[in-house]
C-alpha cells in the first residue's frame, strides 16, 4: 500500500466573487509554457521546476505496455473477451481506463493470442490485468513514472522498475514519483519495487507462478546519477518503508520511514495458526505475498531529517511525534515530514490526541486524526490548534510547505454554515510557539474546499480550489481551478484570470511556486487522440479524432504584464465543448488516486 501523499474545478458565479475577492493587484500575468507530450504516457503532472528551467513531472497510463502474454491461460484470454463485449459501450463509465475511450469489441482474438494485439485489444488486455490486481498470479501495472524536463522533451528518470529477463523492456509494474530538484541538482522522491515472475514450487511438487516484488514503497536521492535509496530502520516483514519528500539547498532531506515493526503486526504474521508461519499457508504461496496481504498496520511510521552525501549514503535523524503514549500502548502512531526550509525547519503531519489537554495519556487514549506539524528544535508543534469537535476526520490539517522566511502553508478542517470543509491556510512561525496560528484566508467561496501546496520567499502561495457551488453526482468531484495568493496584500485570485482568457489550458491545479514566480500546474486540454500504441487515431475521413488529457504546465511570469477579467468572456471549457469531458476526466483520475502525489496527502 503507497503511504498518504502532497484535490478536483469552474462557474461565473464563483469567479465573480473570485474578482471581489482580489481586485487585480498582481504586478503580472503569466504565460503557458506546455511541458509536451511524453513519448511514453498519455497524461503529465508537474511537480517541481526549480530556479534553473529544469522541471520534473509525473507520467501515467503508458503507451506499448508491456503485457507478458505467456503467463496468460485460455481461461485468461476468454476473460478479456468477455470484458470487452459487456462493456466496449461505455468504457469509462464500466471500467474507468484512461488510455483510450470509446473503445470497440475485441477485434481480432486470434492475434490477441498470439501475443500481437490491435491497440483497441490491448486496453482491453491491461483492462483485465487490472481487475485482477488483488491476485499475485498475474502481472502487476503501477505504470507511474518520473519525468524530467530541461528543453521541452521529458525524458524518463527511472527509479526502480528494471527489464524483464532477457529483455530490456521495463516491467511498468512501479509507481515512481520524482518529486523534485534542487537548484544544486539533486533529485529525490519516491518509488516502488517492481513485481517480477517468480515461480514457486508446492509440496506436492507443482509449480506456479507468483508476481513478487522485494519491498512496498522507498524514497530516493540522487546527484545525478543512478537513484539512490534511503533504507528504513526497520526492513522485516516486506523491505520497510521510506519516502523522501523535500530537499533543501544545504542537502538536508526530510519524509518518513518506518521505524519499528508493530507488535500486533508481527505476533499476526508470526502465528502458526493462520498467520504466515501457519504450515498450510507458507506451502500455498510464497510468504512476501502473506506478508504483503496481511491485514494489520505493519509499522511505525516516523518524520526525519537526513544529510545527503553523494556517496549515496545518509545521517538521519527521527524528528519525533505529537503525542506522547502511554508506556504500555504499543499502538502505532506515527509522523510525516513533507517539507523543509533552509534553517532546518521542518513542515508535515503527525497523529494527535482527540484532546487538547492530554498530560498524563492512558494506555488507550483516543486518537482519531492527524495535525499540521511543525518539527523544530526537537520539539513538535501543532500550531495551537483545536483537536476537537472533528473527530470523524482522519486527517484534520496538514502543512505542505515552508518557506526560509518561517511561513508555513496547508489546509485544515473550518466549520463553514455548520459543514466542515477543508480550507487553505498559512501560519508566520517567526513568532514565539505559543503565538502561532493558523489564517485561513477567503477563497473561491465559503463552501470551496481548497488547498495550498506550495510557498516561496516573497510570500506568494499556490493550490487549487473548488470552483462548483453545487455536486454534479455520486462520484464525480467538483470541478477546480489553480489559484495564486499573496500574504503581502492578502490577495486571491484564480490562474484563470493570470493567463490569457482565451487559452485552451484549464489549469486544475498547482503544485509548486519557486522564487522566480513559475508555478508548476495541470491542467486538461484538447490534443490529438493517440491509440494504445501512442499513434494518431483517424476519424472515417481521416482526420484526426481530439480529446481531451492533462498535461504537465508551467507558468511564467510576464514582466509589466496585467491581469484579464475572464468573467467577460464565455467560460474557457464551454467554448471549447469540455463541459462534461473535464468533469469526467477528473472522476476517472479520481478513482485511481493519480491527482495526488506520494507521501503527500
Amino acid at each position: 500500500m503507497i503511504k498518504p501523499i502532497k484535490n478536483s474545478v469552474a462557474l461565473s458565479i464563483a469567479t465573480a466573487l473570485s474578482f471581489s475577492i482580489a481586485p487585480f493587484a498582481m504586478s503580472a500575468s503569466y504565460k503557458v509554457v506546455d511541458l509536451h507530450q511524453s513519448a511514453s504516457h498519455k497524461y503529465t503532472y508537474t511537480q517541481q521546476r526549480n530556479e534553473n528551467g529544469t522541471s520534473v513531472i509525473a507520467g501515467i497510463y503508458g503507451f506499448n505496455f508491456p503485457v507478458q502474454f505467456e503467463y496468460l491461460t485460455d481461461a485468461d484470454f476468454e476473460g478479456i473477451k468477455g470484458l470487452a463485449a459487456r462493456n466496449h459501450e461505455d468504457i469509462q463509465g464500466q471500467i474507468g481506463l484512461g488510455i483510450v475511450s470509446d473503445l470497440d469489441n475485441l477485434e481480432d482474438f486470434d492475434a490477441l493470442k498470439a501475443g500481437n494485439p490491435t491497440a483497441n485489444d490491448l486496453v482491453w488486455t491491461v483492462a483485465y490485468l487490472s481487475q485482477q490486481s488483488r491476485t499475485h498470479t498475474y502481472q502487476k501495472i503501477g505504470d507511474t513514472v518520473g519525468l524530467t524536463d530541461v528543453n521541452g522533451s521529458p525524458e524518463e528518470f527511472v527509479v526502480f522498475d528494471e527489464p524483464f529477463a532477457n529483455t530490456n523492456q521495463l516491467t511498468r509494474s512501479t509507481v515512481d514519483i520524482v518529486s523534485g530538484i534542487t537548484n544544486s541538482g539533486i533529485t529525490y522522491g519516491t518509488g516502488t519495487a517492481p513485481y517480477l515472475p517468480e515461480e514457486f514450487t508446492h509440496t506436492d511438487s507443482s509449480v506456479s507462478t507468483y508476481w513478487v516484488r522485494q519491498f512496498n514503497q522507498r524514497g530516493f536521492f540522487s546527484f545525478g546519477g543512478t537513484a539512490q535509496p534511503l533504507i528504513p530502520p526497520a526492513t522485516d516483514f516486506g523491505g520497510g518503508i521510506s519516502a523522501i519528500n523535500d530537499v533543501n539547498e544545504a542537502g538536508v532531506a526530510v519524509g518518513f520511514y518506518s521505524s519499528l515493526v508493530s507488535s500486533t503486526y508481527k505476533d499476526a504474521v508470526e502465528n502458526v495458526d493462520g498467520g504466515c508461519a501457519d504450515p498450510d499457508i507458507i506451502a500455498a504461496y510464497p510468504e512476501e505475498i502473506c506478508w504483503e496481504n496481511y491485514g494489520f498496520t505493519k509499522y511505525h511510521i516516523m518524520a526525519f531529517k537526513s544529510t545527503l552525501q553523494n556517496d549515496g549514503s545518509v545521517v538521519s535523524e527521527n524528528l519525533g511525534l505529537l503525542v506522547e503514549p502511554h508506556v504500555d500502548d504499543e499502538r502505532p502512531h506515527s509522523s510525516y515530514a513533507l517539507a523543509a526550509n533552509i534553517h532546518g525547519d521542518v513542515v508535515g503531519y503527525a497523529d494527535g490526541w482527540d484532546s487538547n489537554d492530554v498530560e498524563t495519556p492512558n494506555v488507550n487514549q483516543r486518537a482519531s486524526a492527524s495535525y499540521a506539524v511543525l518539527y523544530r528544535d526537537g520539539k513538535v508543534l501543532d500550531f495551537n490548534q483545536e483537536h476537537t469537535g472533528f473527530n470523524s476526520f482522519v486527517s484534520l490539517s496538514t502543512a505542505y510547505d515552508i518557506n526560509d522566511n518561517g511561513l508555513v502553508v496547508g489546509h485544515g478542517i473550518q466549520k463553514r454554515n455548520g459543514s466542515a470543509v477543508q480550507k487553505f491556510f498559512y501560519v508566520d512561525t517567526s513568532v514565539p510557539a505559543e503565538e502561532m496560528e493558523m489564517v485561513f484566508p477567503v477563497d473561491f467561496f465559503l463552501g470551496s474546499k481548497s488547498t495550498a501546496r506550495s510557498v516561496n520567499i516573497h510570500g506568494q502561495m499556490v493550490g487549487e480550489g473548488e470552483k462548483e457551488t453545487h455536486n454534479v453526482g455520486a462520484g464525480k468531484p467538483r470541478r477546480t481551478e489553480a489559484f495564486l495568493f499573496d500574504v503581502r496584500d492578502e490577495s486571491f485570485i484564480s490562474v484563470k484570470n493570470l493567463i490569457d482568457c482565451k487559452s485552451e489550458y484549464n489549469v486544475f491545479e498547482a503544485r509548486h511556486i519557486n522564487d522566480n514566480g513559475d508555478i508548476s500546474a495541470s491542467a486538461i486540454v484538447k490534443v490529438d487522440r493517440l491509440d494504445a500504441f501512442g499513434q494518431p487515431m483517424l476519424d472515417d475521413n481521416g482526420a484526426p479524432l481530439r480529446e481531451d488529457v492533462v498535461r504537465a504546465v508551467v507558468l511564467e511570469p510576464i514582466p509589466g504584464g496585467e491581469p484579464e477579467d475572464c468573467s467577460l468572456v464565455a467560460e474557457r471549457s464551454e467554448r471549447k465543448g469540455a463541459s462534461s469531458t473535464f468533469v469526467g476526466l477528473l472522476s476517472l483520475l479520481a478513482i485511481f488516486g493519480f491527482r495526488r502525489r506520494i507521501a503527500k496527502r
